[in-house]
């Protein structure tokens, strides 16, 4: 069967990769439960947790396991069978395939096989802890799961002291105390984060606070060392002073770089060394290219 998604991709094998809820399951989307329902087969991290999602939807469809420990095989098998054009939906135990969850490898073998790729939007927690934490979200770095071993944990929060942008890290329930109690040594223990718990299941948690209250939070309550965790840590704010020391470098790095490179890459390199917002370079550089 194939499946028209009103692109015109035909009959050719389509690989959809399907956002599913993160705890309320009526959070999944129209378009996701109709993408579901018309696949050929769903790849799933959990097949027991996918069997749950396909409950829900009153859905009996064939189903394989797709995690981690399988990733290699697994990809090859479903390739073929998208060669053959069968039309397959990937899936996680929650949110959207491949952020922090496997997916990758199937993803680069359908690009690399002109195996069309269709994402179906939905929930994340990323996003829907940037949304409530009340920490900014024009610029952000999303670093995945931290760590398990200590001393890699402290060296990556030591990494992103002096970040100017919200950073955003999942972390686990049986981790999360010793995480937050290296939060404390690393980072200022005024700097501002967010704690986001269990995301739109029923114990709900979104808390903002000083990193220096972030332990005594959760050891004021049993509960809240249970279920899976986002943590944001807000940026860094330039002081005044040393914005317009900063902005002048930036200025000087343009008059460097744009009568060598376009505009579009002089930006991209002023970006990536200072850290400031891409529509402030790109300002300062149609500025530059006026006067000139």
């Amino acid at each position: 069967m194939a499946f028209s998604d009103g692109k015109g991709i035909g009959m050719s094998g389509i690989l959809y990769v399907v956002a599913t809820p993160i705890g309320n399951l009526s959070d999944l989307s129209r378009r996701a439960a109709e993408t579901l329902s018309a696949v050929d087969l769903i790849a799933a991290e959990d097949t027991r947790h996918s069997r749950i999602i396909l409950a829900h939807l009153a859905l009996r469809k064939p189903v394989v396991s797709y995690h981690a420990h399988n990733e290699a095989q697994r990809s090859a098998e479903l390739l073929r069978r998208l060669q053959a054009g069968e039309q397959v939906a990937l899936i996680s135990d929650a949110g959207t395939p491949l952020v922090s969850d496997p997916g990758f490898r199937l993803v680069d073998l359908a690009h690399r096989h002109a195996i069309p790729v269709v994402p179906v939007p939905g929930p994340s927690a990323v996003i829907t802890a940037l949304s409530a934490a009340g920490l900014a979200t024009d610029r952000f770095t999303f670093l995945g799961f931290l760590p398990s071993k200590k001393k890699a944990r402290q060296e990556l929060l030591r990494s992103v002291v002096d970040a100017g942008q919200t950073q955003v890290f999942f972390e686990s329930s049986h981790r999360i105390r010793d995480t937050l109690c290296d939060f404390q040594r690393c980072f200022d223990n005024a700097r501002l984060m967010a704690i986001a718990r269990e995301l739109t299941k029923q114990f709900e948690e979104i808390v903002r606070l000083p990193v220096g209250e972030a332990v005594d939070w959760l050891d004021s309550d049993a509960n809240r060392s249970r279920g899976e965790f986002v943590l944001l840590l807000s940026g860094v704010e330039v002081p005044a002073c040393d914005a317009g020391r900063q902005s002048s470098e930036i200025d000087r790095l343009i008059t460097l770089l744009q009568p060598q490179l376009p505009l579009k890459k002089v930006v991209e390199i002023c970006v990536d060394y200072f850290g400031v917002p891409k529509n402030q370079v790109y300002r300062m550089a149609l500025e530059q290219k006026k006067k000139n």
